[in-house]
């Protein structure tokens, strides 16, 4: 049967310069410079070796090195023969090294970011970093076995459809046998429930399974998640078997009334996400991933952007697990390089085949941003309806998505290739003008009335050290952010046919090439910051607005120092009506709904409490005769990074 071997620990690391030194995986080489600016951090190559003995197997068995996300370009080099080389920085992939094994092996891994013009992402608003960042395992398995070849994908295929109430279920299993009649080789397939009792079960490699009152996937409100076991048998007995999680459900989106999630509508509303973190860059823990679905599902998201490129296969787990409908895409991005092309049909052949059978994925992005480069228009146009017919071909269940320039005008070519379409706008933020977001919406709605819209990206700078009692837009202030988010919320609940909108970002991250705030390396438009440690103020207006978790929050905690003499407080929640008090005294008594905006006349000391029911919440600001020079912004504007 299946075992896995982990090759996580005692690494040796060459960097560039020829310093070895241990280390453990998952590790990248950018952590520091990848994330303190000056767009100047190393791209090129490093080299992970490490001598393992090989692991017990049978002669009936074989052996695989499989690795989840090598960034670049990955050269495994095995023994002194090279057994695989991949151009994917953030996909699975696997090399046979069975008749390679030796009692003592050698294994070489020759990592590379360096800049080129074949594998993407070359360009964009994010670091890329180098090293080997997820797992790294030998699989073991019978020399007759489930395929492992085929894209890094797991050699089983799920389609869910529904009918009445009736589920059902297209299963296609693929094995390395050309004919199992032959071979005397069968395959099983069973139908669990969550409890772990059989449903279902058909021998076959293209089966359709029908389930009674099947259980529906329904987002964030009920995850339900059935299980398929495939069994390899040979002669009666088992010899091979693989499985994944399945949820039944069925979605289809309307360009006048949005999303909808098992015939009810349901408004997509939720963050996009960059994997990294603060200090760790790419090379985070499975604790790390489940911190930030949990931060997502408090502030109460149902849906996530996993921007620009492939996630770790933990991370979908998770999505299905908890509800989130998902946009997943690969990183055809910022500019389209002719070398590349062949790269981004692989990158999107990988992504679909390896993430066909998680339930929350709904759409295959194609590329985001693509026309901030206005070179080589028509290959570009070409390479998108190349992409286009090639999801199509690999998956007809889910439509397609394009994530468009701010600056991409509707009328575009490019805009109306995919099957729905989202744009990047930073109205209110890059140029002046919340209400240039509505009326963008009014007039593509007007314009192009069948074409599904949606707002792939849109935030603004916000960092928790820096305030203001007016704030405006390119401050970076932590109110600026806030008052920018609250009027988005409300722009979108006045256009119900986004099909989807996504706040950019839910966490800081790092972009080498900037230098804004004060603080280079980073984009700042996170609702948390980069170490996860501090929710922003404006985090807390998504929660009042999407989630049902009853609370009160009480905003402007940091900016504890303040000059005038009557301030503005403001408090988020998702209770109907909130009291202030001011040193005891009751200022005021509001009902509405989310944001609730106070005048306090300060006095020295101000020890601030909102109440709402039993739940409450606190602040001490202070009185001073002028504004303090560290809450105002050093450097930088609210300019993009281009």
């Amino acid at each position: 049967m299946r075992r896995v071997v982990k090759l996580m620990e005692d690494w040796m690391f060459t960097n560039q310069a020829g310093k070895r030194r241990p280390v453990d995986l998952p590790h990248t080489w950018n952590a520091a410079d990848g994330q303190d600016g000056g767009n100047d951090y190393y791209r090129g190559t490093c080299i992970y070796e490490k001598k393992f003995s090989v692991p017990e197997f049978q002669d009936e068995e074989c052996v695989y090195l499989q690795f989840h996300g090598v960034n670049a370009s990955a050269r495994v080099i095995l023994n002194e023969e090279e057994v695989c080389t991949h151009d994917n920085g953030y996909s699975t992939f696997r090399a046979d090294v069975t008749k390679i094994l030796r009692t003592e092996n050698v294994l070489r891994v020759e990592v590379d970011n360096s800049i080129n013009e074949r594998v993407y992402p070359q360009k964009a608003d994010f670091t890329f970093y180098g090293g080997i960042y997820r797992d790294v395992e030998l699989l073991i398995v019978a020399r007759d076995h489930f395929d492992l070849d085929y894209y890094g994908g797991p050699g089983i295929q799920v389609k869910t459809d529904v009918q009445d109430k009736k589920g059902i279920l297209h299963i296609k299993t693929y094995t390395n046998v050309k004919s199992l009649a032959e071979k005397k080789m069968q395959v099983m397939v069973k139908l669990l429930d969550a409890e772990g009792n059989l449903v279902k079960a058909a021998e076959g490699c293209d089966i359709t399974l029908e389930v009674e009152n099947a259980h529906l996937w329904n987002g964030i409100k009920d995850p339900y998640l059935y299980t398929l076991q495939a069994a390899l048998f040979c002669e009666g007995d088992v010899i091979d078997t693989i499985g994944c999680k399945c949820g039944i459900r069925t979605f289809h989106i309307d360009p006048d009334k949005g999303f909808f999630l098992n015939g009810e509508s349901y408004p997509l509303r939720g963050v996009s996400r960059h994997q990294d973190w603060k200090g760790i860059g790419n090379a985070i823990s499975y604790e790390q991933m489940e911190q930030d679905m949990e931060l997502i599902r408090e502030v109460g998201a149902n849906t996530i952007r996993l921007a620009h490129y492939q996630h770790n296969q933990y991370f979908y787990d998770l999505c299905d697990q908890y509800g989130m409908i998902v946009w997943a895409e690969i990183p055809y991005i910022s500019a389209h390089m002719p070398g590349g092309r062949e790269n981004t049909f692989f990158q999107m052949k990988e992504l679909i085949v390896q993430n066909f059978n998680h339930p929350c994925i709904v759409t295959w992005g194609i590329s985001n941003e693509i026309t901030i480069s206005g070179k080589h228009k028509n290959d570009m146009l070409d390479n998108h309806h190349a992409l286009q017919k090639l999801c199509k071909e690999l998956d007809s269940t889910r439509p397609t998505t394009l994530a468009c320039y701010a600056m991409c005008s509707p009328f575009h070519p490019v805009t109306k290739i995919s099957d729905i379409v989202a744009w990047n706008l930073y109205l209110g933020w890059y140029v002046p003008g919340l209400f240039l977001n509505d009326l963008f919406m009014k007039f593509y709605h007007w314009k192009y009335p069948k074409r599904c819209l949606g707002y792939s990206e849109y935030g603004a700078e916000g960092m928790p050290n820096l305030h203001s009692a007016k704030p405006r837009r390119g401050d970076h202030t932590e109110e600026y952010q806030a008052k920018y988010h609250e009027y988005m919320l409300e722009c979108f609940e006045r256009h119900p046919f986004l099909w989807s909108t996504y706040v950019w970002n839910m966490f800081d991250f790092a972009a080498d090439a900037r230098n804004q705030g004060g603080e280079p390396g980073m984009n700042h438009k996170g609702l948390v910051t980069f170490d996860r440690r501090i929710k922003k103020d404006s985090f807390y207006i998504y929660k009042a607005w999407w989630s049902d978790e009853p609370f009160v929050h009480l905003c402007g905690k940091r900016y504890e120092y303040r000059a005038e003499n009557v301030t503005d407080v403001t408090v988020y929640s998702n209770q109907n009506e909130v009291s202030l008090y001011n040193n005891g005294k009751l200022v005021e008594t509001k009902t509405g709904t989310h944001a609730f905006h106070f005048k306090v006349t300060l006095e020295a000391e101000n020890h601030l409490e909102v109440k709402a029911g039993t739940l409450r919440d606190l602040a001490v600001i202070y009185k001073t005769d002028k504004p303090r020079p560290e809450y105002k912004v050093k450097k930088g504007k609210s300019q993009n990074w281009v």
